[in-house]
């Protein structure tokens, strides 16, 4: 059995069933790509366009769900649109605009998340709770056709302090809770929560997360 291999049965012995793993796959060679499916995972995630384009390109595996993870400019929407599985980094109502369009010009709808702003770290992007409800009460967000916000995303500060890590992570929860509450009552597919990477995807199980973005302890150290 690889180490890849081990390593993902390992943390899926410790996860719920319902909760996904999202193999964090940057800077990892196409090899080591295939070397994860082989081992059974599905869902992989970029943070950069041009790589994950590279990556979708070369492996041409339709079985490959892909999740855009990182920071996504507008003007790079266009070069995912056909292919995304989910793109978690939501973090404006023009970005929005953007993925609807290109959606609708490949006949398909984009499963997305919102991006909120949780951590202590200014260099972290995404929305506070009343910029998102500024977003979904919009009525340029009510006409759109081609995406579907499925829940919620956010990182926690980088630091050994897990009691803040915690509370950040309850804050998502709770966000996530009021807006599913206010706006997606009945809404089946508004039921994610991405939170948890790792360092502390742990906790995020604890505070409910249901998509998980790891890298090192699957994969080892970048290269």
């Amino acid at each position: 059995m690889s180490e890849i291999k081990k390593n993902i049965d390992n943390i899926l012995k410790q996860i719920p069933n319902n909760t996904k793993l999202v193999a964090v796959s940057k800077t990892h060679s196409i090899e080591t790509i295939k070397e994860t499916f082989d081992a059974g995972q599905r869902d992989f995630g970029e943070n950069k366009v041009q790589e994950l384009v590279d990556k979708h390109n070369q492996l041409q595996n339709p079985e490959i769900k892909w999740h855009l993870i990182g920071h996504l400019q507008r003007n790079k929407v266009k070069y995912i649109a056909d292919f995304v599985e989910l793109i978690h980094s939501v973090d404006s109502l023009k970005l929005l605009t953007e993925i609807n369009r290109q959606a609708k010009k490949h006949d398909r709808v984009i499963n997305c998340l919102l991006q909120f702003h949780i951590a202590d770290e200014d260099t972290k992007f995404g929305l506070n709770y009343d910029e998102a409800i500024d977003i979904l009460e919009s009525d340029e967000f009510k006409s759109f056709e081609n995406i579907k916000i499925c829940g919620v995303m956010g990182m926690a500060t980088f630091t050994d302090d897990t009691e803040q890590v915690r509370k950040e992570f309850k804050k998502l929860k709770e966000i996530f809770s009021e807006i599913k509450d206010k706006y997606f009552k009945n809404i089946d597919y508004f039921c994610e929560i991405s939170m948890g990477m790792s360092g502390d995807w742990k906790i995020a199980i604890e505070e409910g997360a249901t998509i998980l973005r790891i890298g090192s302890i699957i994969f080892g150290d970048r290269t």
